[in-house]
């Protein structure tokens, strides 16, 4: 696992995310990941995990909270940029999403319960969810 923090942003899926998101003009990327995440299999690989935090964490951000992690310089000037907030519906399938990526059918979560900083990532997860309010 390309990860090097339990933040949202911290692993090689998020960066990519990050990057083809501060290349976009819309929401449509964030609504695509959280998409895959609410369709995929019952068992949820971990790429997909990743960019459906990732997702999640952009729009809490959108919706005026601050996420631990670092953001890149350019996501941050994507952010600043929108003048629009998610709606309440993709709110709501963000939250769904997280409860996806904690659950026991996760890769990602399998790959976090074996680290010291489980309850960290879980923590972070729950802060995001919460951050995304309804």
């Amino acid at each position: 696992m390309g990860t090097w923090s339990i933040h949202a942003f911290g692993n090689d899926e998020a960066a990519d995310f990050a990057i083809e998101l501060s290349e976009s003009s819309n929401l449509d990327l964030i609504q695509s990941a959280l998409e895959d995440v609410i369709v995929a299999a019952e068992y949820l690989e971990a790429p997909e995990a990743d960019r459906g935090i990732a997702a999640a964490a952009v729009l809490a951000l959108l919706n005026g909270q601050e996420i631990p992690g670092t953001l890149d310089e350019a996501l941050s000037t994507w952010v600043k940029s929108q003048t629009t907030k998610p709606g309440s519906a993709l709110l709501t399938k963000a939250q769904v999403v997280i409860e996806r990526v904690l659950s026991e059918n996760s890769e990602l979560a399998e790959l976090w319960i074996e680290s010291d900083e489980y309850e960290s990532w879980q923590d972070g997860l729950r802060l995001i969810k919460a951050s995304l309010g309804r």
